[in-house]
C-alpha cells in the first residue's frame, strides 16, 4: 500500500524535530504518513547517526547559563561541537540553554553511565545489599544490578528524561542534535549551583 506523503505532513514533521526536509519525507514514508511512527524512526536513525560520529573531533561549541527564578540556582554547560558553523547556529545555542535549564531542574551528577567512579558504584552496591536479602538467591543479583542501574540512571544527565519533553532524555535530544546538524555533538561537562544547602 503506497500512502500520499502531503507538503503540510513534511513541513509539520520538520517543525516538529527541526530535521531536513528530506529525512522527514523518507521517515513518514517508512512509517505509511503516521506522524508518531515517523518521529520514533527519526529518532532511531538519530542514534545511528550519533554512532557513526563518534570518533569525529569536537572543535567548537558553546557556553550555556541558566539562572532559575530568584537566583537560588544557577548552571553553566559546554555543549561542543566540530565546527564553528554549527556552534553559531541558534537552534544549537538554544539546545545548550535547555540542557542548561534541565541541569538547575533535575540537578546530575555525572555527564554520563562511564563518568560514576567504580568506588562510588560499589559503596552502593553495598548500601543496596541489605534490600535484597530475604529475595531468592538466583533472583538477588538481577534485582541488585536493577537497583542500581536506576539509581544512578536519574544521576546521569544523558540518561535522563528531559525536563520539557519526558518521552526523550538529554541522550535523545543530542542524537537529534547530531542528525540535524550532522556534526559530532557533545555535553562535555556542566556545573550547578545552588545558594541552599
Amino acid at each position: 500500500m503506497n500512502v500520499k506523503i502531503t507538503t503540510e505532513q513534511i513541513k509539520e514533521l520538520r517543525e516538529q524535530t527541526g530535521v531536513s526536509i528530506m529525512l522527514c519525507r523518507k521517515a513518514l514514508e517508512e512509517a505509511g504518513g503516521d506522524m508518531e511512527k515517523a518521529k520514533v524512526i527519526l529518532r532511531r536513525k538519530g542514534a545511528d547517526a550519533a554512532a557513526k560520529k563518534a570518533d569525529r573531533t569536537l572543535g567548537a561549541g558553546t557556553v550555556a547559563s541558566y539562572i532559575h527564578q530568584g537566583g537560588e540556582v544557577g548552571t553553566l554547560v559546554l555543549l561542543s561541537c566540530e565546527t564553528d558553523f554549527v556552534s553559531g547556529n541558534e537552534q544549537f545555542k538554544k539546545l545548550a540553554y535547555d540542557i542548561a535549564m534541565h541541569v538547575a531542574a533535575a540537578s546530575p551528577e555525572f555527564v554520563r553511565s562511564e563518568d560514576v567512579p567504580e568506588e562510588a558504584k560499589a559503596a552502593m552496591r553495598e548500601a543496596m545489599q541489605k534490600e535484597v536479602e530475604g529475595k531468592p538467591k538466583e533472583m538477588q543479583e538481577k534485582i541488585l544490578s536493577g537497583k542500581l542501574d536506576a539509581y544512578f540512571r536519574e544521576r546521569v544527565l544523558l540518561e535522563q528524561p528531559f525536563i520539557k519533553n519526558t518521552d526523550v532524555t538529554i541522550r535523545g535530544l543530542i542524537e537529534e542534535a547530531i542528525q540535524k546538524f550532522g556534526e559530532k555533538v557533545e555535553v562535555v561537562r556542566f556545573e550547578r549551583f545552588s545558594a541552599r544547602k
